[in-house]
């Protein structure tokens, strides 16, 4: 339950970010210029909103993983497969409680950086 809270709350703050930088701008200059540029905070918070969604996707590759591990992978398919293989390589099957944040940061950081996608790709072309 605890990696469902995180996701949520990440998801939570991302609604936050989403709101446009552009209804902060504060006229500067005793009202001689009535806006100032934003774009340096939209990047800010765009970047921001990447890194929670990657935690996200991270927590939802944890959590499949660990459902295929307790029911089985004998149906599933060869993408499915080579995701599960992927995250196995970086991240042990929860067999009893543990901190699961550093998992979660090994998958987002191989999200990032697109290994995780590259070795799934090899085993599966993604079109």
């Amino acid at each position: 339950m605890m990696v469902q809270y995180t996701a949520a709350a990440l998801v939570s703050e991302n609604k936050l970010l989403a709101s446009p930088a552009s209804v902060d701008s504060i006229p500067t200059s005793g009202g001689q210029e009535d806006h100032v540029s934003m774009g340096t905070i939209a990047a800010r918070k765009a970047r921001g909103t990447v890194a929670n969604v990657r935690r996200v996707l991270a927590i939802e590759l944890l959590t499949a993983a660990q459902a295929l591990d307790l029911r089985g992978r004998a149906r599933s398919g060869a993408g499915t497969g080579a995701a599960w293989a992927a995250v196995r390589r970086r991240v042990a099957p929860v067999e009893r409680d543990r901190p699961l944040a550093p998992d979660i940061e090994a998958l987002a950081a191989a999200l990032a950086s697109g290994e995780l996608v590259s070795e799934v790709a090899q085993l599966v072309p993604l079109g």
